[in-house]
């Protein structure tokens, strides 16, 4: 059950060729990329994950590899869309793939508790019982929850098992949410990892984001639970300098793949248009970048 989950959730990029097909085989290495170091779980089909590019076909066969190639491990799928009808028949196609849940943002626009609720009072009549991961993005949806508001949603729908938290500031909202006497949900953030140590001490139960470093959520994760905390944030600052430039929205996912693309993790770097093209300046700025992280991790170890 979603409401379990602990560990990292890495938020996994969608490969495409030099011409922006869709590369299945560099999901099996970008899968075994991730699992090697550290994963826990996959969230695919996310925003980093340029879903909105894809076609409906496109994002069932992109889901179906990351499902048959993760062997088990749990895999979420992205299935946000202000269609119910399309929301709904792309999650029946993941959970007969074997999928462990889905996760749904509410679509831009709602600007009253009462949208809010019939919105997710729509989905949940189309879908059924299926594992929900409720996601509080609301710097990329343009609505913006409560904390009542989600509280009231996790209460109505026993499908919410786990929440994404990633508004700003996320370490406030944490704090209200597990004080709460509700029904307890798991909670992993976002944003690619920026609050990281401070969400842990906030009672999260990990992240669930994507950086070219996957290695450095796993590690400080683990820091973290064995009350290694210092160690923790030594580790976490080590990365920070290249973790905020990856941070940078639809651009930092350019840079991120570029990264991936170095590590052998996938063949190509290429984001489906439109999207960012890196120059000259941009790859000059992140062989620094890693070169420096490097530096700093042989250091610390």
């Amino acid at each position: 059950m979603l409401d379990q989950s602990r560990g990292v959730y890495i938020v996994t990029q969608t490969p495409f060729d030099e011409g922006g097909k869709i590369d299945l085989p560099s999901v099996d290495s970008l899968v075994d990329f991730y699992v090697e170091h550290g994963a826990d779980g996959l969230t695919v089909l996310g925003v980093a994950g340029e879903a909105g590019k894809l076609t409906p076909d496109e994002a069932s066969a992109v889901a179906q590899r990351f499902i048959q190639r993760a062997e088990g491990k749990p895999v979420i799928v992205g299935v946000s869309n202000p269609g119910i009808a399309q929301l709904r028949d792309l999650t029946a196609k993941v959970m007969d793939m074997g999928a462990a849940g889905v996760m749904i943002a509410p679509p831009n626009g709602l600007r009253t508790e009462e949208e809010l609720f019939a919105y997710f009072a729509g989905v949940f009549e189309q879908i059924g019982d299926v594992p929900t991961v409720l996601q509080d993005f609301p710097f990329s949806t343009g609505t913006w929850m409560s904390v009542p508001s989600i509280l009231t949603l996790i209460e109505r729908h026993p499908q919410i098992q786990l929440l994404k938290e990633e508004d700003l500031p996320s370490i406030t909202k944490i704090t209200k949410l597990r004080a709460s006497q509700g029904r307890r949900i798991a909670i992993l953030t976002g944003n690619n990892a920026m609050f990281l140590p401070l969400e842990l001490g906030r009672g999260i139960d990990g992240p669930m984001a994507g950086f070219s470093h996957p290695e450095m959520l796993s590690g400080v994760y683990r820091l973290f639970k064995e009350g290694r905390i210092e160690e923790a944030n030594d580790l976490f600052d080590r990365y920070l300098p290249l973790l905020s430039y990856e941070n940078q929205s639809q651009w930092g996912v350019a840079v991120r793949k570029e990264i991936l693309r170095r590590r052998g993790a996938i063949r190509h770097a290429t984001m489906r248009q439109p999207g960012p093209k890196l120059t000259s300046v941009d790859m000059g700025e992140i062989d620094m970048l890693v070169r420096r992280v490097q530096r700093a991790v042989a250091e610390l170890a």
